[in-house]
């Protein structure tokens, strides 16, 4: 076989270091980002923060002497003042109530476990040791919930046999732990739970139906067969309604409020306001680390070749560049997503406009993938709360009209007129449909039905009212 030589011309995509390190700092979300940063400052003695009101920040072009100025704080518009850590809590509208009681069991609840809740109020019982070991054994068995899930006769097979402890010992200590704050606690059902809360409360007309009711027809109740109850419990509506409010201020899970709350904190990446009749995003500056090349290090290193820290320089040299680009980055496609979305602003989700990945991505001219993570884990906030950039893409539904409506207007609308419904005869998902198609909007059945189920909105039958 003879031997030749051939000449190819091919292309091929190669990712530089610097292009690997501006994706992956563009797709991770703040929380990440700012662990990231961290991570390259102790790394790299060549990169430090930028302290004070005015601090230089290495440029991307102006090499190892070039320097920019950044501005203050307070030189920036838009920025949010004081903390930039947002629950979700806050972020939707939620408020604690004024009361004082309210506030200090919150407080309580907060700052103890139910077990220590309980086990509190154990140390102020006249028991015997005895009594108070088997009541703490009980305790320390409860659920999060403060249900005991597992029958006494379980429970008795791990005691010692020594301690001499019948079934009808661990029920006896059973029946404290019953008496115990909060009312229900130690309950092995729901029946048992919302009984033990009734009987706690002051004897009368309503106490006595609502025990029959949730002894017997808790089923029934939670089916909303209302004129079964009524045929059953001989009663009248009347009589039936006051039952069925008193059941309302029962607890299911009266260990819930010792639970510990996984809160999680959100910083925005960028804030909007109105200026002048129009929405402008602008970055949160808390969220922005602010760097710059330690400007004694760099001067040390001028006019030094081959040194062991110029490889450093280098990389904190492309840092800072690729994280103006990531918030340049973000900046761009929040203001574009704010452009498209101005009447949601205004008006709220029920004007919320169908918008696409590939709408944006066309508009500032960049690739697809790129508009997906920056809009992933990235957080905007505006008059109408904190919202992840995602929240203002969705599918859509064709209108009467030939055009398109956001599902995320559709369900504002389903919520708006099923908080409106007349609770003795609501809305079925069919009329539901009806109505948005009377107004334009083609939507079928079970798209109707998707979207209640989406806004946890119970079926017709379990929204009617007596």
């Amino acid at each position: 076989m003879k031997q030749t030589l051939q000449l190819r011309l091919s292309q091929h995509l190669a990712l530089t270091p610097q292009l690997q390190q501006s994706i992956r700092l563009l797709q991770m979300s703040t929380l990440e980002f700012n662990q990231e940063i961290e991570t390259f400052l102790q790394q790299n003695p060549l990169l430090e923060r930028a302290e004070g009101e005015e601090s230089f920040r290495e440029t991307a072009e102006g090499g190892e002497g070039g320097h920019e100025i950044v501005s203050s704080d307070d030189d920036r518009p838009d920025t949010l003042s004081g903390s930039s850590e947002w629950t979700f809590e806050e972020a939707s509208g939620g408020q604690r109530g004024d009361d004082e009681d309210a506030d200090y069991q919150d407080s309580q609840a907060a700052t103890s476990s139910l077990k220590d809740h309980l086990i509190e109020q154990l140390a102020l019982t006249q028991l015997s040791g005895r009594d108070r070991d088997l009541v703490r054994f009980l305790i320390e068995a409860l659920d999060d919930d403060g249900y005991l899930t597992q029958g006494l006769d379980e429970l008795l097979a791990l005691l010692p046999e020594e301690m001499l402890v019948d079934e009808e010992d661990l029920g006896i200590a059973l029946r404290h732990v019953q008496q115990f704050d909060p009312p229900g606690v130690g309950a092995r059902n729901m029946v048992e739970c919302l009984r033990l809360q009734l009987l706690g409360l002051p004897a009368d007309h309503a106490r006595e139906l609502s025990l029959a009711i949730v002894t017997d027809h808790l089923e029934v109740l939670a089916n909303h067969d209302y004129g079964r109850l009524k045929r059953e419990l001989k009663c009248s509506e009347a009589e039936l309604l006051e039952a069925q409010r008193l059941i309302r201020t029962l607890n299911p899970r009266p260990g819930n409020r010792f639970g510990v709350a996984d809160t999680r904190y959100v910083i925005p990446d960028v804030i909007v306001a109105k200026h002048r009749g129009h929405w402008v995003a602008s970055l949160n500056s808390e969220a922005m680390p602010r760097l710059r090349i330690h400007r004694l290090y760099a001067d040390l290193l001028k006019g030094q070749r081959g040194s062991g820290l110029a490889g450093q320089l280098q990389e904190a040299k492309w840092l800072i560049k690729n994280v103006q680009q990531r918030f340049d980055t973000i900046l761009k496609v929040s203001q574009a997503i704010v452009d498209r979305q101005r009447s949601f602003f205004d008006f709220g989700e029920v004007a919320m406009r169908p918008l696409t990945l590939r709408e944006i991505a066309d508009t500032l001219q960049i690739h697809e993938s790129t508009v997906s993570r920056v809009t992933t884990q990235k957080y905007m906030s505006t008059p109408r709360g904190i919202l992840e950039l995602k929240y203002f893409f969705g599918s859509h539904v064709a209108t009467e009209a030939g055009g398109a409506a956001s599902s995320t207007a559709i369900r504002a609308l389903i919520r708006q007129l099923v908080a409106a419904e007349d609770g003795k005869n609501p809305l079925s998902d069919a009329r539901l449909a009806e109505i948005l198609r009377e107004q334009g909007i083609v939507v079928a059945r079970r798209t109707v039905a998707k979207y209640r189920d989406v806004l946890n909105i119970p079926a017709v039958n379990l929204r009617k009212s007596i």
